[in-house]
Order: C-alpha cells, then structure tokens, then sequence
C-alpha cells in the first residue's frame, strides 16, 4: 500500500500554521540563544528591531484619531444616552483609576525594571542627546503642560506621534460631529472605514512581530547578558500579582456591596473568561458574556449598553498592564520620573486606553505612543513584547470579569430592589446564538 503523501506533509504543515503566539515565543527563544552565545551578533540585530517599532509608530496617529471620533460620536446625542450612560462612565473610570494606580504602586514596590540598566546609546530618541537631556526636557511646570495639551496644527502634532495633542484635539472634533448630527454621517461613515484599514494595517505590521521580537531579546540579552531575563520573570510576576490584588481588594468588595451571588457569578462568567484567556481576546467572550449575565438577572437592556460600552472604556486589565509597563521601561532606563510626571502619565494612558478594544496589539500601539509622547525608550516595548502574551490571557481575562460586573454595578445602581438570579439555566437567546457569534478569532488580536 502506498504511503498517504499528505501525512508525510502534515509535521511541516502544522509547523507554518503556527500561531502568532508561538511564533513571537519560538523568535523570543532563538533571541536568547542567539544574544547569549554571539553576543556580538545580536547586538547588531537591534536596527532590525528598531525598525518594526518604526513601523509600529506610523500607525498611532491615524488609529487612535479614527478609533477616538468612532467611539464618541458613534454613541449618539448623550441626552440619548442618558442616565445609565452617565452611570456607567462613572463607574468605568473609578474601576480603572484603582486599576492604573495599583499598577503604579506595584511598579514603585518591586522596582521589575532596575538591574537591566538601559545605556543611553540604546535609547536615545533624538541624535546627540543623552538621558540626562531628555529628562531635563520633561521637567515642565502645570500650567506649561496645561498647554501643551492644545496644538496649534493636528497635521504637525500627528506627524511628531504627540498622543496627548491628538487625544484633546479629537475629542473636541468629536462633540462637534455630535453638534452637528446627522449632516456629520459623512465624516463618522470615514472615520469608521479608516479604523477598518487601520486594523488591517496593524494585523500587517503584526506579521513582523516575532522577527522583530528575536531581534530585539538578541540584542538586549546580547548587550546586558541573561539579567534581562530575570527582570521579565519579576515582571511577569508582578503583574499577575497585581492583578490577584485587584480582584481580591477592588471587584471582590464591590460584589459584596452590590449583594451579587459571588458563587453564582463566578459560575455565569467562567466561560466567557476561559475564551477570553485562551484566545487573548475580549470580543471573543462577548456574545457568552452578555447572555451569562442576563442569566444571572440584570435586564437585557443594561447588559446591550454597559457591556460593548465598557470594551472601549473599562479595560481593568489592560490600564493596569500599560501603567506598570510604562515604568518598567523608565526603571530599565534609568529615567526618574516626577510623581507629577506619573500622574500625567497615568491620565494620557486612561484616556488613550479608550476606543481601541478590537485592535490587534492596542496595548503594544498605546504603550508606544505614550513612551514616545513622554521621552521614555520605545525599544523597551519590544523587550516586554517577548512576554506580552503571558500576561495578556491574565489582563484580558481580567477585562471580561470587570466589565460583566460592571453590568451588574449599574443594574442595582438602577434599581435598588433588583434580586440576582440564582437559576443559571439556559435561556432562549442562548438556545438561539448562532454558533459562529462565539467562535474565537485569530489570537493576535490583543485588548
């Protein structure tokens, strides 16, 4: 009998239908190899890494202005919105306030970064200037950084990546288009086909992760030997750390404040957190999300509005990962940053954080806009991409978890008499989803 020349192919076949995921894993491992046993080597590789976060921050500023005018003008007159709207916004930016400042704290706490010990020739942003310089820069009085937020030209603050300017600039366009109405339809109906290409344009971009990943841990590893590494274990460790602290100290409290089953609710949502975790991505949990906490008692009209909202305004997880990575990068540079400084910084990211939940690598493309707005080395972000993936199944899930609760905060916010299910058996609209609605998407794409 004749060998199945197929089965002969499968072991190659599998091995190219790799995952992203595996792939930035296999790139990250061939970097250490390469970086520890010709050191020299992969020093030379940093340009090729420099040059995907080049590429990288081309992007910023057509996607967070076409993601920014989407998700403001998109949700319609406020006045429609009305108090559930307001109720949940204030909620979202409670929740990720405690979410960034506990990132914060713990970035301050075990200090991941100090010990890799970045030299300024790897991290100069601007020729011919140091670290030094660079700090001295950022040494801005209130009122001077007050207005820097307003920009004289959009078209020069995109060209410079100054994510703060765009951020104020858009959200001012945005309400116009809200003022405007409907002869503004033309202008949403661009903006909305404008984030399509842009996500396109990032999957694309996407395809060079791993090489530049290998690149850059070549060099890092290559220049500062095997210590690097133990920094992105601590890390690692780190954030899972502070996310158990914001689930235990922040969410757990609120269930019980809310008098929400916690045993039942755990119960509701377990599987939309296990696709979240598996699969690195919010959106694929949402159809599972919705119907577990409608099954659990808040009305259908709270889950449809607080639930897709808070995918664009309430990413615990990720706040919480972009404000410990950002001074991860600044320990490892050894660039002193202001508590006023932080502050800022932790303002630029909660704002910026908003809009982006369906963009492959949102994190990656928010972190590097904020590095870049604030002087910080942007080449540090290719570092922390080695173990992005580690960390977003845990922010993801973390997402998922915040935002089905979230439903439930302004449900009992509305009505105060509301009693939780405690029947969690199926429901019609589950019996009715249609299979593909929860089918898991590419896991490349990163909220």
């Amino acid at each position: 009998m004749k060998p199945d020349p197929s089965k002969k192919s499968e072991p190659g076949k599998k091995f190219l239908s790799l995952s992203m995921t595996a792939w930035i894993f296999i790139a990250m491992i061939a970097g250490v190899i390469i970086g520890h046993f010709f050191p020299a080597f992969g020093v030379a590789l940093r340009p090729y890494g420099r040059m995907f976060v080049t590429m990288i921050k081309g992007i910023i500023a057509p996607l967070v202005f076409a993601t920014l005018v989407v998700g403001i003008s998109g949700a319609g007159d406020m006045k429609t919105v009305g108090r559930i709207g307001l109720k949940s916004i204030i909620y979202f930016e409670i929740a990720t306030t405690f979410a960034l400042f506990i990132g914060l704290g713990a970035a301050h706490i075990i200090e991941p970064g100090n010990g890799i010990n970045l030299s300024s020739g790897t991290v100069t942003q601007v020729p011919g200037m140091t670290l030094q310089d660079l700090s001295s820069m950022k040494q801005q009085s209130l009122g001077e950084t007050i207005q820097h937020l307003f920009t004289p030209s959009i078209v020069e603050s995109m060209a410079k990546g100054d994510i703060l300017q765009i951020v104020v600039f858009t959200t001012i366009f945005s309400l116009g288009v809200i003022a405007v109405g409907k002869k503004a339809k033309p202008i949403l109906d661009l903006c909305e086909a404008l984030s399509e290409v842009m996500f396109k344009f990032t999957a694309y971009i996407m395809l060079f992760a791993p090489f530049g990943v290998g690149c850059a841990i070549a060099a890092a590893v290559g220049e500062h030997g095997l210590q690097v590494l133990i920094n992105l274990g601590k890390l690692i460790l780190t954030f899972y750390g502070s996310l158990i602290v914001f689930l235990l100290c922040i969410l757990f409290p609120v269930t019980l404040i809310i008098k929400l089953p916690v045993k039942k609710f755990i119960e509701a949502i377990k599987e939309p957190v296990i696709i979240a975790f598996s699969t690195t991505s919010s959106e694929a949990a949402l159809p599972k999300a919705m119907i577990a906490m409608e099954k659990i008692g808040v009305p259908k009209s709270i889950v449809g509005f607080v639930i897709p909202t808070g995918y664009s305004f309430n990413l615990d997880g990720t706040t919480m990962y972009l404000s410990l990575a950002s001074l991860f990068i600044a320990q490892a540079a050894g660039i002193h940053m202001t508590f006023t400084q932080q502050i800022v910084m932790m303002l630029t990211l909660m704002i910026t954080s908003k809009g982006v939940a369906g963009v492959p690598r949102a994190s990656l493309v928010i972190l590097t806009a904020t590095l870049s707005s604030f002087h910080l080395p942007v080449e540090g972000v290719l570092v922390i991409l080695g173990v992005d993936e580690i960390m977003d199944m845990a922010r993801t899930s973390v997402n998922v978890i915040g935002n089905c609760l979230a439903s439930a905060v302004v449900a009992r916010w509305e009505n105060p008499e509301l009693i939780f299910n405690n029947d969690l058996s199926s429901t019609e609209d589950e019996a009715n989803m249609p299979e593909q609605s929860i089918a898991s998407p590419s896991s490349d794409c990163i909220t």
